[in-house]
């Protein structure tokens, strides 16, 4: 029999998508040492024993909110009609979806860079780190080899993370060189 003082248990079917969103918050706020159960279920406005059901740890929740930040570029880059029109200058089409994407919100971006490189200390976002990689990659191999897809890869996250890490400008059209000399098909 119930205490007759119970509060009904409450339906909220998107409380773990709230939490992610908590998550996403208190890491752009206060950075991933600023996480902890705590601070999301505060956040939430939920139980603190509700950010322990859903997420068993730390970790568990790190996951959930860098599969989510992730793929706010991934998307952007999948939803490009240029990326899969091979007429297009695929240089240029990346190097102006780098801009849309760094000059838009830069705390987002901060953000997903947060998380994404917090897998080199944190075990359990390697493969989240790595989905999203073999997802963009999968996209630019429709236009180019998986090897050159890989380093345009790199050269993507290398230009944004200098413009992030020194508080520069994005220059556009010194990415869309670049990219267009990894693109460069060599001459045989």
């Amino acid at each position: 029999m119930a205490a007759p003082h119970a509060r009904p248990r409450r339906h909220d079917p998107d409380r773990r998508e709230r939490l992610v969103d908590a998550a996403l918050r208190v890491v752009g706020r206060a950075g991933i040492a600023g996480l902890s159960h705590r601070t999301v279920a505060a956040e939430a406005d939920v139980p603190l024993g509700s950010t322990t059901y859903h997420f068993a740890s730390l970790d568990e929740l790190l996951v959930a909110a860098l599969r989510k930040a992730n793929d706010n570029f991934g998307r952007a880059l999948r939803e490009s009609p240029g990326i899969a029109d091979p007429a297009s200058d695929l240089a240029a089409v990346l190097a102006r979806l780098m801009g849309d994407w760094i000059g838009g919100d830069r705390r987002g971006v901060e953000l997903e860079y947060e998380l994404y490189l917090a897998a080199l200390r944190r075990p359990a976002l390697r493969p989240v780190a790595a989905e999203w990689a073999d997802d963009v990659g999968r996209v630019l191999a429709a236009r180019t080899d998986p090897a050159t897809a890989r380093a345009v890869i790199a050269l993507m996250d290398g230009v944004c993370l200098q413009v992030l890490l020194t508080g520069g400008a994005y220059d556009e059209g010194y990415a869309r060189e670049m990219l267009a000399r990894v693109l460069a098909t060599p001459d045989t």
